[in-house]
Parts: structure tokens; sequence; C-alpha cells
């Protein structure tokens, strides 16, 4: 069993992400998973102080699946935004376990039909508040 990577988090992500969480019952699948990353956030920062390399809300991601190599896309999204193409829910198992994490890290990925797949982030292609967008 792998080790879950150390997580940073924006302080405005995590106020944003707990008024989601208030607004939702704890039925709504996802939110008491959302709220177990949320809680372990080993740093919680200014949005001025992120690290380029770290997946914060609205980032855009490339990932590897490492047992078969296929590459995935995505951007990370609040439930409202998560139908758009290649854009995945906060909520779902693999958009709360991107939240928060560093170039190089690996997370397992629990795919449809009960396996587990090894992910791997290759890169942050785009990030909100290194870009300077923080009304996202």
């Amino acid at each position: 069993m792998s080790t879950k990577p150390s997580l940073i988090l924006t302080r405005l992500d995590v106020q944003r992400l707990e008024q989601l969480i208030d607004s939702l019952d704890e039925s709504v699948p996802g939110v008491l998973a959302l709220q177990e990353e949320l809680d372990r956030a080993e740093q919680v920062v200014g949005h001025g102080e992120v690290p380029k390399g770290v997946v914060t809300m609205n980032s855009r991601v490339h990932c590897q699946e490492q047992g078969s190599g296929k590459d995935y896309h995505l951007t990370l999204a609040y439930p409202k935004d998560a139908g758009k193409e290649h854009h995945v829910s906060v909520l779902a198992p693999i958009g709360g376990a991107l939240l928060g994490l560093s170039v190089g890290d690996e997370i397992d990925w629990p795919a449809p039909g009960g396996k587990t797949l090894k992910l791997k982030l290759l890169a942050v292609e785009y990030q909100p508040e290194a870009a300077g967008d923080f009304e996202l």
C-alpha cells in the first residue's frame, strides 16, 4: 500500500471547498473524502505563496497511468463545472486525490470495476495562481 503524498492547499481553495462541503449533505458521494483531504493538508498557504507545480482548484494537469502509460489531461473543477470536457469534479475520487499534489507525486486511483490504477502527476499545465487568475 502506498503512502499518501503530502498536500499543499491555498487558503482560498480551502475556504471555498469548506463552503461547498457545508452546502452539501454528507451522503453526497465524495463529500467525506474531500473533507479528509482538506484535513490532511500539511501546508495551507496564500494564493501568492503556492508553488507552481502544485494542483489547485481549476488547475489543468498532465498525469500518466503507470501500468499502461496512458496520458490524462484533466482540469480539477468544482462540481458545477465538472460536465465540461476533460473536467473532473473535486468530489470525484480522482478529483479529490489530485487536489494539493505536487509534480512527481503518485496516487492510487480507484478506477471503475474495482481496479486501482497508479497515476503519476507529470505536470501542472495551468495553475490559476501562477497565471494570476484569482477569481475562478
